[in-house]
């Protein structure tokens, strides 16, 4: 606070303009000076870049141009330091300029302001040169924390119209500047076009000079300011209402005015934050109800067929215990018990029997499924109450998928995960237990001032009304609980023409924030019929179309999604809850097993009838949402009839808070999406050697032999037999029974590998996918034919190793079972192969004993493909053929307990010709083309040359 000093009585004075002008001052001229001096120094080793250099390119970026070289860098540093005095004064300033009693959101931005500045001076500091990861930490959250920063700013700028225009202008600009400079990065990172970075680095300058720009208006506003300091207009002291508050003054009587109106509790804002993490609140019944399917499904997998432990899908229909009085009564009196209850689920991971981990989650999933329905009930006489909790819920969602897409598609306290393999279980655990206590510290309202609903004419009905919350949850749980489902379901291979499950992902995280404020702020327009048709049009397109267009449909179907969730909550709320939720929940699991039967038809009873039907699911899904839209509108008039006497404006500021904490989420997705976008400068293990090392895998689906996820113990194995190109089997992870999971994504980004993902999880098979150290020209997928069985997926895929082009098929045979569906594929497949002219490599799964059937077939004058090691008489499965190349060497490692398949490896020299099959010992194989030597004897961590107990090296 200033001193009291007496009237007129003045020390110093500075004017207040000074402070913007010098922060002004420096800051340009940290940038420009050094830019002068590395174009007059070193110009043309700051233009160039990891792919082109001078001429294609011809202006440095920001990075190279202030972090790389002597003396350059030094004069950035310097000023940078000068510009930073300035820089805290200026924040000061404007804190002291827009202070306000009862206000926290000068605070707020001022906090912003400081750490803008700290994370300034890291990616300063520490520049990429020096560590590369803290560099773009600091960098990240400088960026994020501009947008914060910005709006702030213009909410609480004062009256002066010149400064606020400004301020519109210039964060217009920079935030729009950013849509270009993102794409020519994209252009120069992934494309690798010439003269992208030069068109990039334009805009990256233009950030830079419209970043200080915009704080350069304070000018404008500092006229009536002197340092010492005093107050000269009364700005300081709330004379002058900013811009925020004239507008909620004007629209107090709206929803947006009683949302942001009123004073700032941050009991409020916690509580908001522990709502969106808990149980109560939905993160950890997010969390909770995806790891169910993930636990069933460790056993039909391991089983080969149906278990009997798939009866646990059913855990989800506890509501029906609401329908006994008494036990409705003990749960509504009881809701903090129940969901501590519910957070067994959480420690499940400390189980280490398959069986008994399964029990537990089973009964977390009852309990939270009970405690939540019991939540909304007892809450459903208060509608701003009721409306909070279901935008927690809501949020939770949103929450649980960025941490799968800050994760690789894993949720970090699902109980397949451990400390050891990626999990923060612990964490997770600790953290539930404290928002559990702090959000159910007040009971809830009880429902007594709200009569139940009857029949369809008097405020709809249950049973539509549960149609409606079964096509919902089952939307939520299969399509959004992971940022990535969508994608993969329009993934067409390479070149790529739509988007990748990073950074795209975080558009999907985009839609559905966007789809929730659609739904808190225009209700009637969720409910409308109109935006219903919308929604339907969406998921018809994310269905049968592809690429940019079907995810353009995919995210119209997530915003409606989102935005009907309040709607459809609400009005189920009004029946009875064991009738409605009970059966909400049923008909989600016949939705949850149709998903399943679509691609496990060969295996469960009944199967054929739903063979390859998503088409039918999503309509299904659909029409559900559409019951429940019906019977929402018939029970509008009802809902005003029962309107409580209790205004809801109290419940509308709730809002607000649940907001900020969807603002945080949102800007946490974009900076994930960030941190993960691919590098795309990957490098096979021997270079020098041109030798390309090829591997195929069947994963069984990440899951280990004892229910743990498998996806870091493949990663080791791979990286330590130095496989380039690796063929991944029984990969498709994207069902809700699977957790919708996604293991490529992990491996490629730790292993430094492009990946192709294969058929998606909507072409109904089991999944194909490949990782490749060498860049992916092109890829086609295929679905062989199979009349009886399974789907059989195929990748075909060019790939530029070393400058010549390698054609690489991954491909899944059909079962033993059905021999007339395996002859097809195999003449399918020889056929493709054979018109490939250049060199290949198949990477597979073939079901058939070396030397009889369609092994014929596979290696024969159509495909043209030879065996790798023709003598080798123990195999059914997995086999390696090749053309075109000179094959090295070829081993057999055992799987250890990650999966029930080994791994098969070949090694292959490029641009030399065949060889003969004559073997040789290993002392007559170079150095740098041999197998890693760690894998003799015991092996490691259970993987170790197996069958003939060395690899193998031909001639």
């Amino acid at each position: 606070m200033a001193p009291h000093l007496r009237e007129g009585e003045t020390i110093a004075t500075l004017s207040g303009r000074w402070i913007s002008l010098a922060h002004t001052a420096a800051a340009y001229a940290a940038f420009i000076g050094a830019l002068i001096v590395g174009i007059q120094l070193h110009y043309h080793k700051i233009v160039e870049n990891e792919y082109y250099g001078y001429p294609q390119e011809w202006i440095p970026s920001v990075s190279a141009t202030i972090g790389d070289r002597f003396p350059e860098r030094s004069v950035f540093q310097f000023f940078i330091a000068l510009t930073s005095g300035p820089r805290f004064a200026l924040i000061l300033l404007w804190y002291i300029m827009t202070a306000r009693p009862n206000s926290t959101l000068p605070l707020f931005v001022a906090g912003m302001g400081i750490f803008r500045t700290l994370t300034c001076g890291g990616w300063t500091y520490v520049t990429s040169t020096d560590d590369h990861h803290w560099h773009d930490v600091y960098m990240i959250s400088y960026l994020v924390a501009t947008l914060p920063w910005s709006l702030g700013c213009l909410a609480l700028s004062p009256p002066n119209r010149r400064a606020i225009r400004y301020r519109k202008v210039l964060a217009a600009a920079f935030f729009g500047n950013l849509v270009p400079l993102v794409y020519f990065f994209i252009q120069h990172k992934v494309h690798r076009v010439a003269g992208a970075y030069t068109i990039y680095a334009v805009f990256e300058w233009n950030a830079v000079l419209l970043d200080v720009a915009f704080d350069a208006v304070t000018y404008l506003d500092f006229d009536g300011f002197e340092v010492i300091v005093r107050d000269l207009k009364g700005v300081s002291k709330g004379a002058a209402r900013p811009v925020a508050d004239a507008v909620l003054e004007k629209e107090k009587d709206k929803p947006i005015g009683q949302t942001f109106g009123g004073i700032f509790s941050w009991d409020d804002a916690i509580d908001a934050a522990a709502d969106a993490y808990t149980g109560v609140r939905k993160f950890v019944f997010w969390s909770i109800l995806t790891s169910l399917g993930l636990t069933i499904w460790y056993f039909p997998l391991w089983h080969m067929g149906i278990s009997g432990y798939e009866a646990f899908v059913m855990s989800t229909v506890s509501p029906f215990l609401l329908g006994v009085p008494a036990i409705r009564s003990l749960v509504v009196r009881n809701l903090r018990t129940v969901h501590l209850l519910s957070l067994s689920g959480l420690a499940a991971y400390l189980v280490k029997s398959p069986e008994y981990r399964l029990f537990t989650v089973a009964w977390a999933t009852a309990m939270t499924c009970l405690a939540w329905t019991a939540t909304w009930y007892a809450e459903r006489s208060q509608p701003g109450r009721l409306e909070a909790k279901i935008s927690g819920w809501s949020i939770g969602l949103i929450a649980s998928s960025i941490a799968k897409f800050a994760f690789w598609t894993n949720n970090p306290v699902w109980p397949i995960v451990n400390a050891v393999n990626g999990g923060w279980n612990k964490v997770g655990l600790a953290l539930a237990v404290l928002a559990v206590l702090r959000s159910t510290r007040t009971r809830p309202a009880g429902g007594r001032e709200m009569p139940l609903l009857g029949k369809a004419g008097n405020g709809g009905s249950s049973t539509l009304a549960a149609c409606g919350l079964a096509g919902l949850f089952f939307g939520l749980h299969s399509l959004l609980s992971d940022s990535s489902t969508m994608i993969l379901w329009v993934w067409e291979g390479y070149p790529v023409t739509g988007p990748l499950a990073s950074p795209h992902g975080a558009y999907t995280i985009f839609a559905m924030g966007l789809g929730l404020l659609i739904g808190l702020f225009f209700e009637d327009l969720a409910r409308s019929w109109t935006f219903y048709g919308l929604g339907s049009i969406g998921a018809a397109v994310l269905t049968l179309r592809g690429n940019w267009f079907g995810f353009s449909g995919a995210l119209v179907m997530t915003v409606y999604l989102l935005a009907v969730t309040p709607t459809l909550i609400a009005s189920a709320t009004r029946h009875a809850p064991a009738r409605t939720f009970g059966l909400a929940f049923l008909f989600y699991n016949i939705l949850v097993l149709a998903h399943v039967w679509v691609v496990a038809y060969a295996f469960v009873p009944g199967g054929p009838v739903m063979r390859e039907h998503t088409d039918w699911v999503m309509t299904a899904m659909m029409l559900g949402v559409g019951a429940g839209i019906f019977s929402a509108t018939a029970s509008v008039t009802s809902r005003v009839t029962h309107r409580p006497k209790s205004p809801v404006a109290p419940g509308r500021k709730l809002r607000s808070y649940y907001l900020y904490v969807l603002l945080g989420l949102q800007l946490l997705s974009i900076s994930v999406a960030y941190v993960r976008f691919p590098t795309y400068d990957y490098k096979a293990y021997h270079e020098d050697e041109k030798l390309l090392t090829a591997g195929i895998w069947t994963i069984h689906f990440s899951l280990d032999n004892d229910m743990w996820s498998s996806e870091r113990r493949m990663r080791d194995a791979i990286k330590e037999l130095e496989i380039d190109v690796m063929g991944l089997l029984e990969s498709d992870l994207q069902r809700i029974i699977m957790g919708n999971r996604d293991t490529t994504q992990f491996l490629a980004d730790d292993l430094g590998m492009y990946v192709d993902y294969g058929p998606g999880p909507n072409k109904h098979t089991w999944g194909a996918a490949l990782l490749s150290k060498f860049p992916i020209v092109n890829s086609t997928h295929h679905l062989l034919p199979s009349p009886v069985g399974e789907l059989a997926p195929a990748i075909h895929a060019t790939l530029d190793v070393y400058g010549e082009l390698v054609d690489v098929f991954v491909f899944h045979s059909g079962q033993e079972e059905d021999p007339e569906d395996r002859r097809l594929q195999s003449e399918y497949l020889a056929r493709l192969m054979g018109t490939s002219p250049r060199p290949s490599i198949l990477l597979s799964y073939l079901v058939t004993k070396p030397k009889e059937g369609n092994y014929h077939t596979y290696v024969s004058e159509t495909s043209g493909m030879k065996d790798i090691d023709a003598s080798d008489w123990d195999r059914w499965c997995e086999y390696i053929l090749y053309k075109g190349l000179k094959r090295v060497g070829y081993a057999r490692v055992s799987r250890g307990t990650i999966t029930d398949t080994e791994i098969q490896v070949g090694k292959f020299l490029v641009g030399q010709p065949e060889g003969s099959d004559e073997r040789i010992g290993e002392d007559q194989v170079p150095p740098g083309q041999r197998f890693p030597a760690i894998f003799r004897g015991e092996g490691v961590r259970g993987h170790r040359y197996h069958v003939f107990d060395e690899p193998r090296y031909f001639q």
